[in-house]
């Protein structure tokens, strides 16, 4: 029976671009209507694009990725995934990036061990890779704290009556509904201000 050829990109968000996987995917003459895309992280395996292109693995199939992290994010998942897809599935699988992981290739026990060991190096090099890049963000952060840089939404500056109007609601010769009408805010914006004016 003729292998079907199938395609799983994943990009971590919907800003990220999945055209230097299809290009790729395209260039190994994967069928258009056999790509499936998800735009959301890796964390888990609840997405709908895997989910519809696991149901249609078997025997007969090859699935094409283009590296071994979009699999999953970290080494567990990717040893599941890898041992799902290729052992209860049956499905040949080809990580693009590095022709070593081809299911295809060495079906012998010389080659089915060299292909398991190649994948444990990839999925432990994948998930530290996420680490370090984590850590380096961590620690971007922290440095970007220490020189003053503010993160978050910047604060809209107080009208220039505020001052006055706080006075005049503190002193209980207005309201809050009054003191947040003459500063332009809601009642609970202008109370939150209001607490943090009093402890500046």
């Amino acid at each position: 029976m003729k292998e079907t050829f199938y395609g799983y990109c994943r990009v971590s968000s919907i800003g990220q671009n999945e055209e230097r996987q299809l290009i790729a995917m395209a260039e190994m003459k994967i069928p258009a209507e056999n790509i499936y895309v998800d735009k959301q992280s890796g964390k888990d395996f609840n997405r709908p694009q895997y989910q519809k292109l696991i149901k249609k693995l078997n025997e007969h199939t090859v699935l094409y990725i283009s590296s071994i992290d979009r699999l999953g994010r970290n080494y567990k998942e990717i040893q599941e995934q890898w041992h799902y897809i290729s052992q209860v599935k049956k499905s040949d699988i080809v990580v693009m990036d590095m022709p070593l992981l081809d299911t295809r290739r060495g079906k012998d026990l010389m080659g089915t061990f060299l292909s398991d060991i190649v994948l444990q190096v990839l999925s432990f090099v994948a998930e530290n890779e996420r680490h370090n890049i984590k850590q380096r963000q961590a620690e971007g952060i922290a440095a970007a704290k220490a020189r003053g840089v503010k993160f978050g939404r910047p604060k809209i500056p107080l009208p220039e009556n505020f001052s006055e109007t706080y006075g005049r609601w503190k002193n209980k010769e207005i309201n809050v509904t009054e003191a947040a009408g003459l500063c332009g805010m809601t009642r609970s914006t202008f109370y939150n201000r209001a607490m943090k004016f009093n402890s500046d």
